[in-house]
C-alpha cells in the first residue's frame, strides 16, 4: 500500500504478432537509412522529453494503492504513445503542406522583395544623407541657434517663502 521501496517499471511491450513477418517490406538500405535517422539532430524539442515521473509526483507521505499508481503510468505511457501516433498521422501531412507553402512564400518574398528594397535604400542613402545634411545646415541648425540665444538670456530665480 505504498510502502514498498522498490520502484515499480512500467513498460508498454507491442506483440510482434500483428505485423507481418520480416516487418514491412522495406530493402536492406531504407532499413540502414531509418535505423540511423536522427529526426531531432539539432535538439529543438529536447525540452519534450517527458515521463510520468516528470508530470505525476506523489510525495512521500500521500501514496496511492501501488496497482493504481501501475494502472496509472500504463495509461499515461499507453494514452501518450497512441495519441501522438494519432495525431501525428492525421495533423503531420496537412501541417507539412501548410508550412512547406508558408515558408516558399517568405522566402521568394525575402529573395524578390526585401532583399532588394535594403539594398535600393543603402545604396541612394548616401545621396539622401548629403541632401539631408545640407537642408538642416541652411534651415534647421540656424532656426535652433537663434532659438538657443534667445532663452541663453532667461534666467530663473526660485525663493522660499
Amino acid at each position: 500500500m505504498g510502502l514498498e521501496t522498490e520502484k515499480a517499471d512500467t513498460r508498454i511491450f507491442m506483440d510482434d504478432d500483428n505485423f507481418p513477418p520480416g516487418g514491412p517490406a522495406l530493402s536492406e538500405g531504407e532499413k540502414c537509412a531509418e535505423d540511423g535517422l536522427e529526426r531531432d539532430p539539432r535538439g529543438l524539442n529536447a525540452h519534450l522529453q517527458l515521463g510520468f515521473e516528470d508530470v505525476i509526483a506523489e510525495p512521500e507521505l500521500t501514496h496511492s494503492f501501488d496497482k493504481v499508481w501501475i494502472c496509472s503510468h500504463a495509461l499515461f505511457e499507453l494514452s501518450k504513445y497512441v495519441l501522438y501516433k494519432l495525431l501525428s498521422l492525421l495533423l503531420a501531412v496537412p501541417l507539412a503542406l501548410v508550412l512547406g507553402i508558408v515558408f516558399a512564400v517568405l522566402s521568394c518574398l525575402h529573395i524578390w522583395i526585401v532583399v532588394p528594397f535594403v539594398r535600393t535604400c543603402l545604396m541612394v542613402l548616401p545621396s539622401v544623407q548629403t541632401i539631408w545634411k545640407s537642408l538642416t545646415d541652411v534651415f534647421v541648425a540656424p532656426f535652433f541657434h537663434s532659438v538657443g540665444r534667445c532663452f541663453a538670456m532667461v534666467n530663473i530665480h526660485l525663493d522660499q517663502e
